[in-house]
């Protein structure tokens, strides 16, 4: 819908997610230690300390969203100059992030809800909440970007409302979830201050490895920005429609996680890493399945998003080469969230910085200035991946990291 705007909008929308990365650094703070020791408590089947726990981290959420929240609302054209975009995208994107920093706390409960939720077990209430909130949000865009039901038409000023009220009442719907007493966790408001403390001591490996990583794609962003705003869109576009063949991944990174914590709290080491390779197995059947699809007809599928004919063959040539990076990124996936899952989080903090800066980001700017063309990035950014998922694969097998203490 953003795309029927202008492509300049559709950039400056796709750009806000790459800020959202940095945003992403502190929710992992809590919510990856939080996941690992979630996960631990439920294996041990101590219902109760899990739920304290949630709820203290919550806690914590919603105070550090206010910082950042002042920080997006008051920054937001200043990042946006900073990725070195043109002067319309800036206007429109700081608009845009404007709004959504004012929410920031909604996003910031989201995540670690559904997080503890999959941590637990119960990925079933999560697809609910998210499909509900899935179709506010279009109906919201319908309404508050084009102008519909006597409403005036906001643009881009509207999709970010339109987000913001589908994240309230993703929390209305997780919360009476939890008043539930058969849910897999509960709202119980009890702090446990030590719990919170190994969290957060789990978590700022997991937080300082997507902080690195969120500044690597935000320089390897910038030099895509330099080619152009077709190439920078036709960029975003390409990874939107790629969203499509993470989400197994995605999934089953996530089954991983919780299915390799709880089994560890168990002490059953050897079901924990069988649960990871089952994991992996289906979600690179799923996604090199999809990656054949985004191989075929990646015209099609960037037609919905843009009619700009320059856009159009930035994404297809993007499309067609991350089909082909398929496996090896669901095998990253997948294992990364098992490391995570078992509070390995030095493990990833490791390879992702050594991976992203020696085999994308540096490889990338030396292309950029000698002059080779945008899909020489793209082919640079393929083949960390697979360099990557093979680093990861030899490193599970090893099998060192299901002793991790935590």
């Amino acid at each position: 819908m953003v795309g029927m705007i202008s492509v300049s909008a559709l950039a400056a929308v796709g750009l806000s997610m790459q800020f959202m990365m940095i945003i992403n650094v502190l929710m992992t703070l809590y919510v990856v230690g939080g996941n690992a020791i979630i996960a631990r408590y439920i294996g041990q089947g101590r219902k109760k300390r899990a739920s304290a726990l949630l709820y203290g981290l919550g806690l914590f959420a919603i105070c550090l969203s206010i910082f950042v929240s002042i920080g997006g609302y008051y920054g937001s054209s200043y990042i946006y100059e900073l990725m070195g975009a043109s002067l319309d995208v800036i206007l429109l994107g700081s608009k845009y992030f404007e709004i959504l920093s004012l929410g920031i706390v909604l996003i910031f409960l989201d995540n670690l809800l559904y997080n503890a939720l999959s941590a637990a077990g119960d990925t079933s209430s999560s697809l609910y909440i998210k499909l509900f909130s899935a179709a506010v949000n279009a109906f919201f865009n319908y309404v508050l970007i084009f102008g519909h039901f006597g409403f005036d038409a906001y643009g881009i000023e509207g999709a970010a409302v339109a987000t913001l009220i589908s994240y309230f009442l993703s929390i209305v719907a997780y919360y009476f979830l939890l008043k539930r007493p058969s849910s897999k966790l509960n709202f119980i408001p009890i702090i446990k201050t030590d719990d919170i403390i190994r969290a957060l001591r789990v978590g700022w490996s997991a937080a300082l490895d997507r902080g690195i990583s969120s500044i690597s794609f935000l320089v390897f962003v910038s030099i895509i920005a330099a080619y152009g705003t077709a190439g920078l869109a036709g960029y975003q576009v390409g990874l939107r429609i790629e969203g499509i063949a993470f989400m197994p991944g995605f999934g089953f990174s996530i089954a991983a996680m919780a299915l390799v914590g709880q089994n560890i709290g168990a002490n059953d080491k050897i079901r924990a890493y069988n649960m990871g390779v089952i994991s992996g197995r289906i979600a690179y059947v799923f996604m090199g399945s999809v990656g054949v699809f985004l191989i075929l007809f990646p015209e099609f599928l960037v037609s919905f998003f843009t009619e700009d004919e320059l856009t159009i063959v930035v994404a297809s040539q993007y499309l067609i080469l991350v089909g082909l990076a398929q496996i090896p990124l669901a095998i990253m996936f997948v294992y990364s969230a098992a490391l995570r899952g078992a509070g390995a989080t030095k493990t990833t903090l490791k390879i992702n910085f050594w991976s992203l800066w020696l085999f994308r980001v540096l490889p990338s700017y030396i292309a950029y200035k000698m002059g080779l063309p945008l899909v020489a990035i793209f082919i640079i950014m393929n083949i960390e991946t697979l360099l990557k998922g093979i680093i990861y694969w030899y490193i599970y097998q090893k099998k060192e990291w299901l002793y991790t203490k935590v």
